[in-house]
């Protein structure tokens, strides 16, 4: 939970001076009606664990409700509106869904690739063996919901396509949903979940690389993959101009683009070449300020030397996801549930009768959990890791659930998967929003009794081990 602000009229630096606040530092922190009854508030939610997967939330809800009202017809018409792009070579002809699920989605994969990045070189995936369980994990909540779904939709049927659908963990919701059970949960176990959503990720992009790639241009695909090169020749030259990168970066989304693979996986190449240790040493960056403090004068050209030193003592990696995670939370994966998740629900009775909607289903509320549970199970008893620590069985198997909640990758890989059959895609979507739904309720309900029966066990031993008298 976000700490309050505090109230600049409480600053001792103010010295009950109102005309400062009134006129700066910055409109947000003054004690004008708009910046402290809109702006603050804002700023404060927007800092809550929970934000991003309740706008997300938001945006389904209101693609829902406006694909189900009189006025679903501006839905569809708005999101179908063609926009062109013909500048010299260059030349696309989208509609605005295609724009949104194939370019403004690229912010949200190049987060993750960075997210990934950083995992491997600085956090949990670095260590084999605190990594070993969610990444075990990770894998047997893949494979058993692609089982199920296969089940009941065999290769070559109509829906066998789409058995990579109930394969995905939607990270924001998933953590969301832990946000809001907020300190019943212990921090190694959201650790666990957490690293197990982006293993799961990683998966996810291995399998749309691979399955759901369409008509393969090898000249495109190698023109990628030199810009790509490029990128690696630029950071070995000690390249740091932003504008290089974005340049080579819009030209790998293109040839991916036209080379039938899907261009988001551009966001992530580009995110896992980004640099994740510092360009320069802290200890640099320290020196040069004393040294530049020792004289009391700070010109311009000092200050943006000094600026420069602090910059690049950072990593890229951590830079760019304090940059775009509240871009792609905020917005982009807000817009995406807008324009994505506007299906009729005429039929959701068939959710439930028909093949593909109940290998979703039956894939992300039964699946994950028991794939998950089993597969760490396994791990345990072979030696191969061990639950983090003040995490129980049965908070694993609520992880599990929790892991249910496709949503976000889902609806995406459905969209892949049947890209010429609109009946089966908002049949997908349909299932992937209710699987959802259960997903996180029966995490939920899982996760509040195994911690109750954690904490009343505590409480006994606790009480047992108080001498008599």
């Amino acid at each position: 939970m976000a700490s309050r602000s505090k109230n600049p009229h409480d600053d001792p630096r103010n010295n009950g001076g109102d005309d400062l606040w009134e006129s700066g530092p910055s409109y947000i922190a003054s004690n004008k009606p708009l910046a402290r009854l809109v702006a603050r508030p804002v700023r404060e939610f927007l800092r809550v664990e929970a934000a991003g997967s309740l706008l997300l939330l938001l945006a389904a809800a209101v693609a829902l409700l406006w694909a189900n009202s009189p006025w679903a017809e501006s839905y569809d018409a708005l999101w179908h509106t063609h926009l062109v792009l013909d500048v010299g070579p260059l030349h696309l002809d989208e509609s605005l869904q295609h724009w949104v699920n194939d370019a403004l989605m690229v912010i949200f994969f190049f987060v993750v690739g960075l997210e990934i990045k950083y995992e491997l070189v600085n956090g949990d995936l670095r260590d084999p063996k605190t990594a070993a369980l969610p990444i075990i994990a990770a894998v047997g909540g893949m494979v058993v919901p692609a089982g199920l779904y296969l089940a009941l939709n065999p290769p070559g049927s109509a829906g066998g396509d789409g058995w990579g659908i109930p394969m995905a963990t939607d990270i924001a919701f998933a953590v969301g949903v832990l946000g809001i059970l907020g300190r019943r949960i212990p921090s190694a176990a959201r650790l666990f979940l957490l690293t197990l959503a982006i293993v799961d990720d990683i998966g996810a992009i291995l399998v749309i690389a691979v399955f759901y790639t369409a008509d393969l241009s090898l000249v495109w695909l190698a023109i990628a993959f030199a810009l790509l090169g490029a990128m690696v020749v630029a950071r070995l030259l000690r390249v740091w101009t932003v504008v290089v990168y974005a340049i080579l970066g819009v030209g790998v989304w293109f040839a991916l683009l036209e080379s039938g693979v899907h261009a988001t996986l551009a966001g992530v190449a580009i995110g896992l070449l980004a640099p994740a240790t510092p360009l320069l040493k802290e200890e640099v960056a320290r020196r040069h300020a004393r040294a530049a403090l020792r004289d009391n004068v700070l010109d311009p050209d000092e200050l943006a030397r000094q600026r420069f030193l602090l910059k690049e003592s950072v990593s890229v990696v951590e830079r760019l996801q304090s940059t775009l995670h509240p871009v792609s939370a905020y917005v982009v994966l807000p817009v995406f549930a807008l324009a994505n998740a506007g299906v009729e629900l005429g039929a959701i009775g068939k959710v439930f009768t028909e093949p593909v909607g109940l290998g979703i289903i039956l894939g992300l509320v039964v699946g994950k959990p028991v794939g998950i549970l089993a597969a760490s199970f396994l791990a345990v008893r072979l030696g191969l890791g061990r639950l983090p620590d003040h995490t129980t069985w049965p908070m694993v198997l609520g992880l599990g659930a929790v892991g249910g909640i496709g949503f976000t990758v889902s609806i995406f890989i459905a969209g892949l998967s049947f890209p010429g059959s609109d009946l089966l895609t908002e049949e997908a979507k349909i299932a992937i929003l209710l699987a959802s739904l259960f997903a996180a309720v029966v995490g939920v309900v899982l996760l509040l009794a195994a911690t109750r029966a954690s904490e009343d066990t505590a409480e006994e031993s606790a009480d047992a081990a108080q001498p008599l008298g």
